[in-house]
């Protein structure tokens, strides 16, 4: 059995973190959320496809699809001594081994996989923009808390596909975020002239205007302030972050194609 993929897995949590300075997550509290957002949507899919509901959240989906590919020895025995050294809390321990097991699994199964995104990639991507996860009340991302809820309510979740750093750095921010979209003639909401955002920090202290230039980085803008005076020759609308998330990667590949 190949040991390529189960091993590049193993590398990237070896990168990992863990016990990383409070700020590290807090700088990156919105995409992480984004990202455990979308893992939960994931697993929630790949649990219902194979009759793993009371497992979901924080399992091993490579037990369900095919238990009888396992792990290279020498990995394993790696795979083990990191988690003993470098992994406490044991959801996260379940998770890191199920995501190397999963890469074994994709490697070498002659199963025919369903149609679903890789579960555990926006929970890896996680992990490297700042550590873990601790559950209680809700789930605690060091830095922002978000509900699980239910499977059911994670099924119809909103997707986030976009998950290039590029992307996820520039959806960061502090304060209050909204999105907004400038549209006109031939400028739909869904392909948009440009995105601005409004940041507010504290109880409305500091508000920051900020449009995503073809910099490739959110700079300063008036343009909502001369709305509000009046000045709408170009009209806008709110946007989600998913939609925010998707015209920042397109911009970004469209501009960087161009170089």
């Amino acid at each position: 059995m190949t040991a390529v993929e189960p091993r590049r897995t193993l590398d990237r949590l070896r990168s990992i973190a863990w016990d990383t300075d409070f700020d590290v997550p807090l700088r990156h509290a919105r995409s992480r959320a984004l990202l455990m957002r979308e893992y939960l949507r994931r697993a929630a899919q790949w649990a219902r496809a194979y009759g793993a509901e009371d497992a979901w959240p924080f399992f091993d989906i490579a037990e369900c699809v095919d238990p009888s590919i396992t792990l290279d020895a020498a990995i394993s025995a790696e795979l083990e001594e990191y988690i003993r050294r470098h992994v406490g809390t044991p959801s996260i321990q379940k998770v890191c081994r199920g995501v190397v097991h999963w890469a074994a699994v994709r490697a070498t199964t002659q199963v025919e996989l369903p149609d679903i995104p890789d579960m555990y990639e926006p929970l890896l991507l996680m992990f490297e923009r700042g550590g873990g996860y601790a559950i209680g009340q809700f789930i605690d991302l060091d830095g922002v808390s978000i509900p699980q809820g239910s499977l059911g309510q994670n099924l119809s979740a909103t997707p986030f596909l976009t998950l290039a750093p590029t992307t996820l750095d520039a959806l960061d921010g502090r304060g209050r975020i909204s999105y907004y979209a400038k549209i006109s003639q031939g400028f739909p909401r869904s392909n948009p002239r440009g995105i601005v955002r409004r940041r507010i920090i504290g109880n409305g202290d500091e508000t920051h205007d900020e449009a995503f230039t073809r910099n490739l980085r959110w700079e300063p803008t008036d343009y909502l302030r001369l709305y509000e005076l009046g000045h709408n020759e170009v009209d806008h609308v709110e946007i989600t972050e998913a939609e925010a998330a998707a015209f920042i990667e397109s911009a970004t590949a469209r501009i960087l194609g161009s170089l």
